[in-house]
């Protein structure tokens, strides 16, 4: 007799919670003993920019005519607080991506797309490279909690020194860098054995609160004769205190990383469930700054999911002053490309879905250090492509800002906003789209003192 089930529809389905993805997870925690590893930003579905729409202008408001008016998008940080500001022709950086993680390629490639629009990008973890200090008209040297390849030559070489205190992807925790991209070059830059895994801290050592932070910000600013920006980069998690700390530290510049913001390597735990999106984590910063009174002086830089000309100007229209961009800038490059199709599929995978950054066989030269698959990206190529990106994502913001009756993509404000979805709404603060209403109470400032109880009546 069989005692196959029947085909019933609506009874042959998986389950809800343990779903294939779930239980793949488990089969492999039951084979091998280990979390998984992987690159990329977070996969699951999460309330985000999409989430937004704008309100053009019709009658009560009046757009701006494209081909005879400007709108501006120039962006200074640190003005009136060092003495050499970084100045910044768009709103839209590179994001710190390390070479180890990268290519020595791609790290040129960065560099100059990034200097043909004017714009600046990020050593990332492990030091500076010759290829991207030369190939970057501006470039922000990342200080980390593990300190690879930091010397003080290279500090005062830089346009500005971003202090990571958290990513996005893993706040709370260190990134990871396999011994098979560890070669002699890399392990030389960051004084570690070739060949052996590494893995990054995730504190710094030199301080365990803002008090030591503002120590090691006046530190730097001796080291660099107060002339560039100090930037304080956190991992959305608590962002009013957070943002709020990292001031009353003394940065220049707050980069906020949310969720969605990738990453070289680290456990996918981290990446699915630490954290909290980036829509969410710009209104409790922007609060930060205005309570403090320093909005707009102290510069705010969004990253994590940003990927069209919408997204920066949404991120801008809540309070941000720039964005910050790393997947999008590699795809610009060539990451996950389909012509490497069948490369793609040789690794159990295909493009769109490529994430194994760590393991160095990128087959697009990117996320490697084996020099033939390295050889691959060129670095001219690639930032010609990268320059056209970001182009087009200005001119997106530009036209969004125009059809706003804006001047500046910096005028754009929450009041040209509103939600598709209640959650989007709550966590923008911004209405439910044909309605007044932001769900939930006034938030009031983790600041400000709760109000008095009114007494119950006699």
């Amino acid at each position: 007799m069989s005692t196959e089930r029947p085909a019933v529809p609506g009874f042959a389905r998986p389950a809800a919670t343990f779903d294939a993805a779930a239980m793949a997870d488990i089969r492999h925690a039951a084979q091998e003993g280990i979390y998984r590893i992987r690159g990329g930003g977070a996969k699951r579905r999460v309330p985000h920019f999409d989430d937004l729409l704008f309100l053009g202008a019709s009658m009560s408001r009046y757009p701006l005519e494209g081909y005879r008016e400007r709108c501006d998008t120039e962006v200074v940080l640190g003005a009136g607080r060092c003495a050499q500001p970084v100045r910044l022709a768009i709103p839209i950086t590179i994001a710190g991506m390390s070479f180890g993680a990268l290519s020595a390629n791609a790290k040129e490639a960065l560099g100059r797309g990034a200097s043909a629009v004017g714009t600046s990008t990020t050593t990332g973890d492990g030091g500076m490279t010759h290829e991207e200090r030369e190939a970057s008209e501006t470039l922000v040297y990342q200080l980390l909690p593990s300190r690879y390849g930091m010397n003080p030559d290279d500090l005062r070489r830089a346009d500005a020194i971003e202090i990571v205190v958290g990513q996005g992807a893993k706040p709370g925790g260190g990134g990871m860098l396999l011994g098979q991209k560890m070669n002699d070059r890399v392990a030389a830059m960051r004084d570690l054995p070739p060949g052996v895994d590494q893995r990054s801290a995730c504190r710094h050592p030199d301080w365990t609160g803002p008090d030591d932070l503002a120590i090691k910000i006046e530190e730097l600013r001796e080291i660099t004769d107060h002339r560039i920006p100090i930037y304080v980069k956190v991992g959305a998690s608590r962002p009013y205190y957070d943002v709020a700390l990292a001031v009353k530290a003394g940065a220049d510049v707050v980069v906020l990383d949310g969720m969605q913001g990738g990453t070289a390597a680290t456990q996918d735990v981290f990446i699915e469930h630490v954290g909290i999106p980036t829509l969410a984590a710009i209104p409790p910063a922007v609060e930060a700054l205005q309570d403090l009174g320093v909005h707009r002086d102290v510069r705010l830089i969004v990253s994590g999911g940003i990927r069209t000309g919408a997204d920066v100007a949404k991120a801008l229209a809540l309070g941000a002053d720039a964005v910050s961009i790393g997947v999008g800038a590699l795809v610009a490059l060539g990451d996950n490309a389909p012509e490497l199709a069948e490369e793609y599929a040789r690794l159990g995978t295909y493009p769109g879905a490529y994430d194994a950054w760590h393991e160095g066989r990128d087959p697009a030269g990117i996320s490697t250090q084996d020099p033939e698959l390295a050889a691959r990206l060129d670095p001219r190529l690639g930032a010609r492509r990268l320059a056209n990106y970001l182009r087009v994502l200005t001119l997106e913001a530009q036209t969004i800002a125009r059809a706003c009756g804006k001047s500046h993509v910096l005028n754009l404000e929450p009041e040209d906003l509103v939600a598709l979805t209640v959650e989007a709404a709550a966590m923008a603060r911004v209405p439910l789209a044909g309605t007044s209403w932001v769900p939930g109470p006034p938030v009031p400032s983790p600041a400000a003192p709760a109000p008095p109880a009114v007494p119950a009546a006699a």
